[in-house]
């Protein structure tokens, strides 16, 4: 028989504050996943019908894995392998394991790409943006200074965990979050204004309804909700487990929810407007990235003096969100150094870093690798991690919902019994059938065939 691991003897940092906690979480959850990869998904995916499908997973699975995760983050008061430990035994080790190898592989690519975005951020404000983009690209994208911003996106992720919860996760997020909000809101109300603004709207959000009825479409779905929500990766179990019992986690999970699916909402209607207006629409279809370091620079460079300031306020709000959810994934890795190993956070902190920037290097010199690893961490392990959760927070911990009426509204206190429902009986089902689909999407991509 297992048993649950005894309670760690040193003092556990904390957030100071509920706001603290909640920008930190809706900072995690609001990345560069949010900002293009879901206005692209969303396009591809039959555009109205991709963001029902997503609206339903965010709702249906994404919200209660957000509060099972808070549930065993919060309880345990570990990391994330320890708090699978204390919640189900060691035979659930593996899955922690899991938690930590998808954090550092996300954080490896993600990293590359924030470092692509933040030349492209000094190419706006110093330079202006290339006349010839595809050119840019290629020169930006790989080769020995794709390593070196790769490298500074690492170091400045680092340079904030270092600091620990409160002087360093949570201060940067309460620093970032509201610029990244004021940026995003301020460039949706100037796409609105453009020529043709209205045909990327319909191009976003025209309704396709036999493909929510595509398998593929569910599993794009689940995977970007999942991946936008920032569970399956161990961060809302290391987050909430810098939380206080009077926390109600009904009512953060809800504001994380609708904060992130705002964001990647209003990203969209940023970004066709601009593509439609300057008659780019043709190359939507091409690439995730390409549209993003090609046609938006190429569009920018169209509009001169106001695509200038326009383009670098865009490429800074990237680089905010990349930065916040660079943070949440390095914790993650640190905190399990902490924890599991008895290291210093310094010493933790560095070597999470330092393991980042080396699994980095494969993506900053080949975009095939990129192409695999973020097959392998957003789309399978992330649905993998769901999955597990799912079956043990529904299954093995004792009590979940007792964790959740703890500091819980009267409101949601005669709900909490529907989350753990959904998580105990309907998530396995829905996410058995997801992982199965990405497991044949995974060995496509791997084989060649994808």
């Amino acid at each position: 028989m297992s048993h649950p691991e005894p309670a760690p003897s040193t003092p556990r940092e904390s957030f100071g504050s509920r706001m603290g906690f909640v920008m930190a979480a809706v900072g995690s959850a609001v990345g560069l996943g949010n900002m293009w990869r879901f206005p692209y998904a969303a396009s591809e995916g039959g555009g109205a019908a991709f963001v029902l499908a997503y609206v339903f997973m965010v709702f249906l699975i994404g919200v209660p894995i957000i509060l099972a995760e808070f549930a065993m983050g919060r309880r345990s008061r570990r990391s994330a392998i320890g708090a699978v430990r204390a919640m189900g035994g060691r035979l659930w080790t593996p899955l922690g394991v899991l938690f930590v190898i998808t954090s550092l592989m996300v954080l490896a690519f993600i990293s590359v790409i924030t470092g692509w975005v933040i030349r492209y951020a000094l190419d706006g404000l110093l330079f202006g943006f290339s006349a010839t983009p595809g050119e840019r690209y290629a020169d930006v994208s790989t080769g020995g200074l794709a390593i070196v911003y790769h490298l500074i996106a690492v170091g400045a992720t680092v340079g904030i965990v270092t600091f620990g919860v409160r002087r360093g996760i949570e201060r940067a997020s309460l620093i970032l979050m509201p610029i990244l909000f004021v940026l995003l809101i301020g460039l949706a109300v100037w796409a609105a204004t453009l020529p043709n603004a209205a045909a990327g709207y319909r191009f976003y959000l025209s309704p396709s309804f036999a493909d929510v009825l595509d398998p593929v479409v569910l599993q794009g779905a689940a995977s970007q909700a999942f991946l936008s929500l920032s569970v399956g990766m161990g961060i809302m179990i290391t987050y909430s487990s810098y939380v206080s019992r009077d926390q109600n986690l009904g009512r953060e999970a809800v504001i994380i929810a609708l904060s992130d699916f705002s964001v990647a909402f209003v990203a969209g209607l940023v970004v066709f407007p601009v593509v439609f207006a300057l008659g780019l629409s043709e190359e939507v279809g091409e690439s995730t990235l390409g549209v993003l370091f090609i046609s938006l620079p190429s569009a920018f460079a169209r509009m001169e003096g106001v695509g200038r300031a326009v383009g670098s306020a865009f490429f800074i709000t990237l680089i905010v969100a990349a930065l916040t959810s660079a943070v949440s994934l390095l914790e993650v890795v640190a905190s399990v150094g902490i924890d599991q190993l008895g290291m210093t956070r310094r010493r933790a902190t560095l070597i999470a870093g330092a393991l980042a920037a080396a699994l980095g290097l494969g993506p900053a010199l080949s975009q095939s690798w990129l192409g695999i690893m973020d097959q392998l961490a957003a789309e399978l392990f992330t649905v993998l991690g769901v999955l597990g959760v799912a079956v043990l927070v529904g299954w093995a911990m004792k009590n979940p919902e007792g964790e959740l009426l703890e500091g819980a509204s009267p409101t949601f206190a005669r709900l909490a019994r529907v989350p753990i429902f959904l998580v105990r009986w309907v998530a396995p089902v829905v996410l058995g059938l997801i992982a199965w689909i990405a497991v044949r999407e995974t060995i496509a991509v791997l084989s060649g065939s994808g």
